[in-house]
């Protein structure tokens, strides 16, 4: 007879872990760990090579809101929020794990790319598209970002049942996105 582990929280009752599942192998959570580092930091390195000659190009010419911070303030929090990010993949991952089975999380982890997808065109298209499109890359950026802060909720309502740490770390997340928000309608509506 299988018994439901404790502190299963909500989850509903078909997936919820039993003795009869056997979790990832510590290897496997290892490569696991490893594999949602290493995307998160492919995404990371492309949005800096894509910002980078832009910073200091057309971004340092443009009008800012006054509450803009400092530009070597982004890359210590981009680093520590995208460390969070891969570490909310997966707690995801290794909460809907099931040997020789689907992983049950597989509806969050679709929203996890989805808001890996849509953080990962936000950058370029803010900084490497206005010097190719003009001021319809910002419009763009801000559809982009504003789908992003709206999928982030979404994933900390889909990963809750699985991790409420990962639902957390989404809170940081999203404040810091509704923060880059403000900063994009700033360069609009002052350029």
């Amino acid at each position: 007879m299988a018994s439901t582990h404790t502190g299963a929280g909500t989850r509903p009752a078909e997936w919820r872990r039993t003795d009869a599942d056997a979790g990832p192998s510590r290897p496997r959570q290892l490569l696991a760990a490893l594999a949602f580092l290493l995307i998160v930091a492919l995404i990371a390195v492309l949005g800096s090579l894509a910002s980078a000659s832009n910073v200091d190009g057309w971004y340092a010419e443009a009008e800012k809101v006054p509450w803009d911070p400092p530009n070597v303030v982004f890359g210590p929090v981009w680093t520590v929020l995208y460390a969070l990010i891969a570490l909310a993949g997966w707690l995801i991952w290794r909460a809907g794990f099931a040997a020789g089975r689907p992983n049950r999380a597989r509806r969050a982890l679709g929203i996890f790319v989805a808001q890996l997808v849509l953080n990962s065109l936000w950058t370029p298209v803010f900084f490497a598209g206005f010097p190719l499109f003009g001021e319809a890359a910002w419009w763009i950026a801000l559809a982009i970002i504003v789908a992003l802060a709206i999928t982030v909720v979404w994933l900390a309502a889909a990963a809750a049942p699985w991790s409420k740490v990962a639902a957390g770390i989404m809170v940081p997340y999203l404040l810091w996105l509704l923060f880059a928000t403000s900063l994009n309608i700033g360069i609009i509506a002052l350029n």
